[in-house]
């Protein structure tokens, strides 16, 4: 270390010694507070700063941005190149699987389980040596992986690990006639999550500063292995859940042929069948876990050798007596939607043509009275919003930035969905209540994401009311100390005032938008369980199949809704940062 500072040290003096009025120096926010750190130390009363720690500062600078450079040498290359090639293998194989007899479920499994072990060996080897050496991980990324967040991994790893259990039980009836692979796949898959949660657990923060290229590219290899799973997972869920129409069997009876072979292939107990059924329903929280590693990987591999400031982060509580009318309203629409759903899901199923399109209309009307309240609640927190001075966040995020870039982009495939039922709806114009609630709902649908994306995009560029009221603070106590003598007992209560105010009873903009996002939280948490548990309107109503027919419409819907269920998760976990931050 001191030959290091040695040498940086006489890095700035000749660089000191070379300077020139023109020359401009990169800044950095890490660098800025350097910098202020280095005045701090400069007991002199002079008002400006001696040239020779100008000198220093400004060679901090240029020695921080060409390590940060360094930093972005060929292993980003070389990640980026190993990232790539898995997930166009991994597509080709499980699509392959779907679509083609050739490649069976048996053969996308030992990929995976190739994948899953590489991923488990490189996360020991980290957690063994590299993490336990010195000046390995110096800088944490205190916006890398909250609570929250890793209290979601954890309870969708559990329901993951429930899932890989039932898999197992299921499997080994079939053990007789059937590839040991199908069960081999599980377990690893079972060991393969509680390492996984485990090193994201206690490693989501880390700006690893050694061994950066062998680093980035096992963070790369644990994102693409999570997002293969991730497909394999969407596309099993997807065929399970989609018909054919027209005919009497649905596309679930290949992937039955594929998990299980043929039908003389019998299980050797009794209760395959309710596995099998059971383990269908936690599909969706092994997706969500899988995008939630996959999210969490990527910040750490966008944090390899990046230099940060270790700040003391605030602990911002969660205060729930703050709302009432958002909660209360958010949860009775959660109810509402739950006993619809149930409804919908049961007389959907049967052959009465007159109950089918009961079922579908209730669908329909409760969608439409969710997102239509949704839309209402984003446009009241939009405006709230003109009226809000706080301050947008001008510090570089790489958990900041994934975050927007998933909200946005996961739109997108409900965006999708939602514009080809308008363009179908409005050319075979819409006639019928089924079709004008159909069109109905998917416009409201294309109005609620744009004014919630908005909403959530505006609240996590704000700063947070707890700095706002520091900043404030901060100033009232330069204008009591130029004001000492006339000004004591007032400014003295006034900061008290304030501080007690705004601890105790929040002001009217804070309660409206922490009303607004209670609600939405509650609202999209409602969005994310009809499709996540299987409704699928998409199919139910056969205008679309007919108007883009039908493997053209399969093919948007299993591509974009899987999208859609995740934008609804993310939107909750977004809701919940703009919450607390509000």
């Amino acid at each position: 270390m001191k030959t290091a500072a040695e040498h940086i040290f006489r890095t700035c003096n000749r660089l000191f010694s070379r300077k020139t009025p023109n020359d401009v120096v990169e800044a950095h926010p890490s660098n800025i507070e350097t910098a202020a750190q280095l005045d701090n130390i400069q007991h002199l009363p002079s008002t400006s700063p001696p040239p020779r720690a100008e000198a220093l500062r400004e060679c901090v600078h240029h020695v921080e941005a060409v390590l940060e450079r360094a930093h972005h040498g060929g292993g980003w290359l070389l990640s980026g190149i190993i990232c790539m090639n898995i997930l166009i293998l991994g597509c080709s194989l499980i699509s392959g699987s779907a679509t083609s007899g050739l490649i069976t479920t048996v053969h996308h499994q030992i990929f995976l389980i190739v994948l899953l072990l590489l991923t488990m060996l490189w996360m020991l080897f980290y957690m063994v040596f590299t993490s336990r050496k010195d000046q390995a991980s110096l800088f944490k990324d205190g916006h890398a992986g909250p609570v929250w967040l890793r209290g979601g991994l954890v309870l969708f790893g559990l329901l993951s690990l429930l899932m890989d259990s039932f898999k197992i039980v299921t499997y080994v009836g079939y053990l007789h006639c059937e590839s040991p692979v199908k069960v081999a796949f599980p377990v690893v898959q079972a060991v393969f999550l509680f390492v996984q949660t485990y090193f994201l657990w206690t490693h989501a923060k880390d700006c690893v500063q050694l061994q950066t290229n062998f680093t980035r590219c096992g963070l790369t290899l644990t994102l693409s292995t999570n997002l293969v799973v991730w497909m394999a997972a969407v596309t099993e869920e997807s065929i399970h859940q989609t018909v054919i129409p027209d005919l009497n069997i649905s596309v679930s009876h290949k992937l039955y042929r594929a998990n299980f072979g043929d039908r003389k292939c019998k299980c050797s107990h009794s209760v395959c069948d309710t596995f099998k059924e059971a383990f269908y329903y936690l599909y969706p929280f092994n997706i969500e876990y899988s995008l939630f590693a996959s999210a969490m990987a990527y910040v750490m591999w966008k944090n390899v050798g990046r230099l940060v400031e270790d700040h003391s982060h605030h602990n911002v509580k969660f205060r729930p007596k703050d709302v009432c009318f958002g909660p209360v309203t958010g949860i009775l629409l959660v109810l509402s939607g739950l006993v619809t759903f149930i409804l919908y899901e049961v007389d959907i199923l049967k052959e009465d043509k007159e109950k089918r399109d009961k079922a579908l209309m209730i669908h329909f009307i409760t969608n439409i009275v969710i997102v239509s309240l949704m839309s209402i609640s984003a446009t009241i927190g939009c405006v709230v919003y003109r009226f809000d001075r706080r301050e947008h966040v001008s510090e570089k995020n790489p958990t900041r930035s994934l975050d927007l870039g998933l909200l946005v982009g996961a739109s997108m495939g409900q965006l999708v969905i939602s514009y080809f039922t308008i363009v179908a709806m409005v050319v075979t114009g819409a006639r019928g209540y089924l079709n004008a609630l159909n069109l109905a709902w998917a416009v409201l649908m294309v109005l609620e994401l744009g004014l919630q994306n908005y909403f959530i995009i505006e609240g996590l560029h704000r700063e947070p009311f707890f700095m706002m009221q520091e900043a404030a603070l901060h100033t009232n106590a330069h204008a009591f100390h130029e004001h000492i003598e006339m000004t004591l007992v007032m400014e003295s209560n006034k900061t008290n005032y304030f501080l007690n105010s705004s601890a105790d009873k929040p002001s009217w903009k804070r309660r409206i938008l922490k009303e607004v996002c209670a609600f939405l939280l509650l609202a999209n948490i409602i969005m994310w369980i009809m499709p996540a548990f299987g409704a699928r309107p998409q199919f139910d109503h056969p205008v679309e199949i007919k108007f883009y027919r039908f493997t053209v419409w399969a093919a948007i819907v299993n591509v974009g809704l899987p999208f859609g269920i995740f934008y609804r998760m993310h939107s909750v976990a977004s809701l919940f940062e703009v919450y607390l931050t509000s």
